[in-house]
């Protein structure tokens, strides 16, 4: 124990240095984005009929990026969905870009989104999972108290992609694709104490701001 106490700002020294984020983006035009007053942009993530989806807390958090800063003006997405039920249900949102241009060549579907403003959108795809663990933990209780011992690692990877739709001219204007990867610990000495790596924070941070570079705010026009 009096070894394992001994580590322990060893241990909190590595746990600063073990987060890694890597950024890829592409760019469809050389000018950035020109974003009018009305205009409004939504985020959306990948559902795969239930069987697979992005995290909404990661959406929301991307959302949050994207609006920071006051050029973005970021429609929620629940909102979108009811807005557009069932189009955007997960056996019937459209995955490529191709359904995107047939459905708005529905009148109703293509009015409601010039209704509710949303100009471009962001297709998020990816997640975040444990790609390995290693070590263990005990706890006991004890008539003279209890406590835990042990020391434990695991691995986390955050990989996902955001495409940007052009809703009224139906191209695509862009992509970022961000990987993190980072190590947690969990120290117990009675008391189990946690050094965990914020990958999906990271990876969050960094598509968040990269998309907003895409785009401006035009100018406004004085008479």
């Amino acid at each position: 124990m009096t070894r394992l106490i001994g580590i322990i700002p060893l241990i909190v020294l590595v746990c600063s240095c073990t987060t890694s984020t890597n950024i890829d983006e592409y760019r469809g035009k050389d000018t950035s984005i020109v974003l009018d007053s009305s205009e409004k942009v939504v985020v959306l993530g990948r559902r795969q009929a239930g069987e697979y989806e992005t995290e909404p807390d990661f959406i929301s958090c991307i959302g949050n990026k994207l609006a920071n800063g006051g050029i973005v003006s970021v429609y929620p997405e629940e909102e979108f969905i009811d807005q557009l039920y069932p189009w955007f249900e997960p056996r019937t949102a459209p995955l490529h870009l191709k359904r995107m241009q047939r459905m708005l060549q529905e009148p109703m579907i293509a009015e409601r989104v010039k209704d509710i403003g949303v100009r471009y959108m962001i297709w998020v795809d990816g997640n975040t999972e444990v790609t390995e663990s290693d070590g263990s933990l005990s706890c006991a209780v004890g008539p003279g108290g209890g406590g835990c011992f042990g020391f434990a690692t695991w691995d986390k990877a955050s990989d996902y992609e955001a495409i940007i739709w052009d809703l009224q001219d139906v191209d695509e204007e862009g992509r970022v694709r961000v990987d993190a990867r980072g190590s947690s610990y969990l120290i117990a000495v009675v008391a189990p104490v946690p050094f965990i790596a914020r990958v999906q924070s990271e990876a969050c941070d960094g598509i968040g701001k990269q998309l907003r570079t895409f785009f401006t705010k035009a100018a406004v026009v004085e008479d």
